[in-house]
């Protein structure tokens, strides 16, 4: 089935009053600066709706009808999350949310018209914080873009466990780990270099607020903004596989252990900066 009119997406937006008013008041109050949004989706009934609904709410959004277009948008500009198709015309939205989770820090929305449980598992498998699926509310859609920046604010501003006054790297002690938390690295007791993605970060400050004690699934899962079940327990497996394949290929040893079907733990000594 094909959704062309706009009503088709959110029946508030039949109304103007309703939309600027409304809409306005609940989201806009929690956006208290430019956020950096890029959506992609062929489809330029629904891009334009959601620009212009993002925009109102206070957000600094860029639309594009294609994976070509995406890729020169983020060479340019650098935007905190994607809101992705599947359906593209030049390539799957897929393969887009692979690129965005290796190769950038952004979080990812996929916003589509495929309801399988076998979509969606690739879906979250690919790198997606939220799928959601069409024909979609504005207002969801809103709630769970104002939710992931609010998480964002609360780790980065709530979880500097220790603070080092801008001391060079060199004089960290080798036998400990090093987040450099303005840039998103993870350096090892070697120095090697790990450039972490948003959720690879956010996972890691969320252990270390309980540093050597396990945390329970569950509240990382809330934390990250996964929602609770099956679907968000393996986009958190995943998340949690990538970045240890990312230390394994430096040959050093796992420094999160897991509690199995309990949480995780970060056991080693570590330094954030």
């Amino acid at each position: 089935m094909i959704y062309r009119r706009v009503e088709d997406y959110d029946p508030a937006l039949i109304d103007g009053n309703i939309f600027c008013n409304t809409m306005t008041q609940q989201l806009s109050s929690s956006v208290t600066s430019a956020k950096r949004i890029i959506i992609v989706e062929d489809d330029l009934q629904v891009r334009e709706t959601v620009v212009k609904f993002l925009t109102l709410a206070g957000y600094e959004i860029t639309g594009v009808g294609s994976a070509r277009e995406f890729y020169q948008k983020i060479s340019e500009s650098k935007y905190v999350l994607a809101i992705l198709d599947i359906g593209l015309p030049d390539q799957n939205g897929f393969v887009l949310a692979e690129y965005v989770r290796t190769n950038t820090d952004m979080w990812i929305i996929m916003l589509t018209g495929r309801p399988a449980l076998e979509d969606k598992l690739t879906g979250y498998n690919s790198g997606a914080d939220y799928y959601m699926v069409k024909p979609f509310s504005c207002r969801e859609l809103g709630a769970a873009i104002a939710n992931l920046f609010k998480r964002l604010e609360k780790i980065t501003t709530e979880t500097k466990v220790e603070l080092v006054a801008e001391a060079p790297v060199s004089e960290f002690a080798l036998s400990s780990w090093t987040i450099l938390s303005n840039e998103w690295v993870l350096l090892t007791p070697a120095g090697d270099t790990i450039k972490l993605t948003s959720k690879e970060f956010d996972f890691l400050m969320i252990l270390l607020q309980q540093h050597k004690t396990v945390v329970n699934r569950q509240e990382i899962l809330k934390a990250l903004a996964y929602c609770v079940d099956e679907f968000g327990n393996r986009a958190l497996e995943s998340m949690v596989y990538r970045l240890r394949s990312k230390i394994d290929a430096l040959h050093f040893d796992f420094p999160v252990k897991t509690s199995h079907g309990i949480g995780y733990c970060f056991v080693a000594d570590i330094t954030i900066v």
